[in-house]
């Protein structure tokens, strides 16, 4: 493992980015909060990144060990064509992560297709995970809200910031809100194979099985939050995963597919109530 020297601009002053280097592609991570706290796993979504979290971090490290981790093809993590980016593989990658770190359990968050990749951790290393939080996963194809703004074909790549803006679009509540430019920067950074591979693994995944059944098989404590105004998927669709027992819905009114991004404190304050009541299984 390597570590680097400095901190990327923007970054909390106590964040620490390291690079693992696993066996078909090295990994970056960053790591925030107090290191005998509690471990708390933060996935992003697709076309997403570690930066997708930058501003609710902060609110999380007073009780948590905070690691956020690019899968393959994401972010500052390598982007190679040749692994698959099958869901369960990037599960397995992330398992394998946190082996590195030392991490033996932890809390794991994942926002949008990031929480189909945390159902597969949790899958495979049970023993790795306590609990799950979704943050505006649809729990199967079937809620899928279809977008009409048009597919970035491969002769676009790399696609200029407004195809990017186009192509999120949907996944804020209101029109024109402003992507941060760091993000607009690290879709651009991943090749069109990782992007469209990444996508089509979490498609597989869903279609093979729906997460409410696969998390209800597994029993781990869960909480959904739900942005109400989700503009990707269904938002009264997060009913389906009461068949897991004891699971904790929360709707955020007002709020579309990334709160992380569009209102941090109030998707904190589930998150922390969920994981405060978990977390010493973490610990």
């Amino acid at each position: 493992m390597t570590v680097s020297d400095g901190k990327r601009h923007g970054e909390d002053e106590t964040t620490a980015s390291s690079t693992l280097s696993l066996d078909d592609g090295d990994i970056h991570v960053c790591q925030d909060g107090p290191r005998d706290a509690p471990a708390l796993l933060l996935i992003h979504g697709s076309a997403s990144s570690t930066r997708s979290w930058d501003r609710l971090v902060p609110l999380l490290t007073g009780s948590h060990r905070v690691i956020r981790i690019d899968l393959l093809g994401h972010g500052r993590s390598a982007k190679p064509a040749g692994p698959s980016y099958a869901t369960t593989e990037q599960g397995r990658r992330v398992g394998a992560a946190l082996d590195r770190l030392g991490v033996e359990r932890a809390i794991v968050a994942g926002h949008s297709s990031g929480g189909v990749v945390a159902t597969a951790l949790a899958e495979r290393r049970p023993d790795l995970v306590t609990a799950l939080a979704l943050i505006n996963t649809g729990p199967g194809m079937d809620a899928f809200i279809a977008s009409g703004s048009a597919a970035i074909a491969p002769s676009q790549w790399p696609p200029t910031d407004e195809q990017i803006r186009q192509f999120a679009s949907t996944g804020f509540s209101r029109a024109g809100y402003r992507i941060p430019r760091e993000l607009l920067d690290e879709v651009r950074m991943m090749t069109y194979h990782t992007l469209t591979a990444t996508m089509q693994g979490v498609r597989d995944y869903l279609e093979q099985r729906a997460l409410p059944d696969r998390l209800a098989a597994l029993g781990k404590p869960l909480l959904v939050i739900f942005g109400e105004d989700d503009r990707r998927w269904r938002s009264s669709s997060a009913a389906d995963y009461r068949v897991v027992p004891g699971a904790t819905i929360e709707l955020l009114p007002g709020l579309g597919h990334s709160p992380l991004l569009e209102d941090p404190p109030r998707t904190a304050g589930p998150l922390l109530a969920f994981t405060a009541i978990h977390a010493a299984r973490a610990d």
